[in-house]
């Protein structure tokens, strides 16, 4: 039986387990990426495991997210990451550079290899072929230590992309239709690998567009081959020697399959509040439109940047909206000044932001009171503008310059005919913004502020695991919810303590207090709890407060796997009815939890309140189990070097 594209990078670099699906195995990581916003609790993390150095073929440190400096806050940690990232052989993107994923797909992915990144849309990479995975920070540490990095073995679902898209449907268009038929759950326990003669016509950044919000279902991953298309763009990037060829066998199997007829595909938005709630754009209706950001990791290459000031040329954008448009590097930022794209831009009214995250991770430009705003993001989840009455649509660059210049929700193909844009034969190359790591063995002083506090580690399991049930959510909690990452937030990232002050705040603002007053207790959760970012602050926040188990009808991967780093017991309802069993208040207790843990993953938790013993399931591989009764990842790696 043939291997797919997903198979045959796991089995290159398998170092531990069996590739059957749901089975525990490591794999071997030659690449890393953090960013600021995780990046500085990353480095602690590995500073705590005593390594000298990064075993890694190449680890890389961007500054993206934390870039406004309101205080003295980011730029400290800035600082932290620039100076401690240089003693232990981590390359540095200076602020300024560029969108971690952006750069990377640039300058560093390389197909064929694994790349594991502190931050949910690292599976960008497999717009080039890489098995590209987003995880905690201390995953990320982990793997900078040369240690391995261990999931379940994902199902392969293959989206087969046939014929070739009409002008004025794009790559988000496609991510959209497969997010329509799939949900933000969807893809849990999966690798999503798209083949097809559709995939042919599409460029390297449109594919990337597609494996970015591959995040958005809930996969580990996506991955696209590595043919013809992806060597063009890497010899365009002077990599034409970081090119193989990567391909599925002829008769691989798959456990599932999705069929998209791309000339049947038009203009899509994902309306409020979330990226599978997908609509046609005529179908929706001419929405007055107040704001229009046109950017992020999703949506800010070269080749959407030129589609956009193609649009935009010689119009003016509506008086009525704000238009921000912020390319994905300076690489694309500098070709675009150079070849008087970026001029057309600002002659039609953009304002133009710096090549950083920005708006997408809630830093800066939160849109009015009640204010529609169409973006090119990834994520619309109520709230993560900055407003919490906005009302956010994920749309395609051409649907939003569209709209810019109409001053209402417009299928771009209203426009006439779509414009042409070919990509480069040859990309502006200047990797002066990333510095090298000093020689191994140079001393360097790891500067540190005020701000970067000691983050939080649990403590072994006791035998009688007891507290309040704290409080009780509904489904589709995400990270935003359990540690809010708004742009008053942010610069706390490196001080969880005092972050733990907000943890759950958007869903009840007594939480933290509650938390803290009954030293610790139980979260209890709907189905997919914890979707959405990689950040491992919804999980230290929570262990900060005392926190010492969630129980939820189901959980998304990465944050279920930052709880149980954490030490923190995710469990499922055996019966989802029993979700009805437990009321905020209630007093709970595991009886005999470290050998209800270690005998089995049906574990009784008992409802003391109600009198009422309710089964959940603690679905642990053997390692996780014994990092549960450890503590944590942390205490467990120590245990395991002692």
């Amino acid at each position: 039986m043939g291997l797919n594209l997903a198979q045959k990078i796991i089995k290159e670099h398998l170092i531990s387990g069996e590739m059957t699906p749901g089975s525990e195995i490591s794999i071997r990581i030659d690449q890393t990426l953090t960013q600021d916003s995780t990046g500085t609790m990353a480095y602690l993390q590995f500073e705590a495991m005593g390594i000298p150095r990064v075993k890694t073929k190449k680890s890389v440190a961007y500054i993206d997210h934390n870039t406004l400096q309101a205080g003295f806050e980011n730029a400290d940690d800035h600082k932290y990451i620039q100076t401690v990232t240089s003693k232990h052989g981590v390359y540095f993107s200076r602020p300024g550079n560029g969108i971690c994923h952006q750069v990377q797909l640039e300058r560093f992915g390389v197909p064929g290899m694994t790349l594991l990144g502190s931050d949910s849309h690292t599976p960008t990479g497999g717009g080039i072929g890489m098995l590209a995975i987003g995880a905690g920070g201390l995953d990320v540490a982990v793997a900078m230590g040369g240690g391995p990095y261990y999931m379940m073995m994902p199902k392969v679902c293959r989206v087969v992309l046939k014929g070739a898209l009409r002008p004025w449907v794009t790559a988000k268009d496609i991510i959209l239709e497969v997010l329509r038929n799939l949900s933000v759950k969807g893809g849990v326990g999966k690798v999503i690998e798209y083949a097809g003669d559709g995939i042919k016509s599409l460029t390297v950044p449109e594919r990337a567009t597609i494996t970015n919000m591959g995040a958005e279902l809930g996969a580990t991953t996506s991955i696209f081959p590595s043919d013809e298309v992806t060597r063009e763009f890497l010899k365009a990037q002077g990599r034409e020697n970081d090119w193989v060829e990567l391909k599925p066998d002829e008769d691989a199997q798959y456990d599932e399959e999705l069929v998209i007829e791309l000339d049947k595909l038009e203009p899509l938005a994902a309306q409020p509040h979330s990226p599978d709630n997908v609509a046609k754009i005529r179908d929706i209706g001419k929405l007055k439109v107040d704001q229009v950001a046109i950017g992020s990791c999703t949506n800010s290459s070269y080749m959407d940047m030129m589609k956009v000031a193609a649009i935009l040329k010689g119009k003016k954008v509506h008086p009525n909206v704000s238009l921000v448009i912020a390319p994905g590097s300076r690489q694309v930022l500098t070709m675009l000044a150079q070849n008087g794209a970026l001029a057309d831009m600002v002659a039609a009214g953009a304002r133009i932001l710096e090549s950083a995250c920005g708006p997408c991770i809630g830093m800066g430009q939160a849109p009015a009171t009640d204010a529609i705003s169409l973006r090119t993001f990834n994520r619309n989840f109520e709230g993560r503008s900055g407003t919490k009455s906005a009302k956010v649509y994920l749309v395609s660059p051409e649907t939003a310059a569209a709209s810019a210049i109409t001053g209402v929700l417009t299928d771009p193909s209203e426009l006439g005919e779509a414009p042409k844009v070919s990509m480069p034969e040859k990309f502006v190359i200047d990797d002066s913004m990333v510095l090298e790591p000093a020689p191994e063995g140079a001393d360097v002083e790891v500067v540190r502020g005020p701000n970067i506090k000691p983050f939080p580690i649990n403590k072994a399991l006791e035998d009688k695991v007891n507290g309040k049930a704290l409080i009780k959510v509904g489904d589709n909690i995400t990270t935003d919810h359990i540690m809010p990452s708004n742009a008053k937030l942010l610069p706390f990232r490196s001080n969880v303590p005092y972050l733990a002050e907000f943890c759950l705040t958007p869903c009840d603002a007594d939480f933290p207090k509650r938390a803290k007053e009954n030293g610790g207790g139980f979260i209890v959760g709907g189905s997919n709890y914890g979707q959405g970012s990689s950040r491992e602050h919804a999980a230290l926040a929570p262990l900060q407060l005392g926190i010492k188990g969630v129980i939820a009808k189901s959980f998304a991967r990465i944050h279920m796997a930052n709880l149980i780093n954490s030490g923190i017991i995710p469990m499922t309802f055996e019966n989802e009815a029993d979700y009805d069993e437990i009321d905020m208040g209630d007093e709970l207790v595991i009886e005999n939890a470290r050998d209800q843990i270690k005998n089995g993953s049906s574990i009784v938790v008992k409802n003391v309140t109600k009198g009422k013993d309710i089964k959940v399931n603690v679905s642990l591989s053997e390692r996780q189990v014994e990092m549960i009764l450890a503590g944590g990842l942390l205490n467990y790696t120590r245990q395991q070097n002692q």
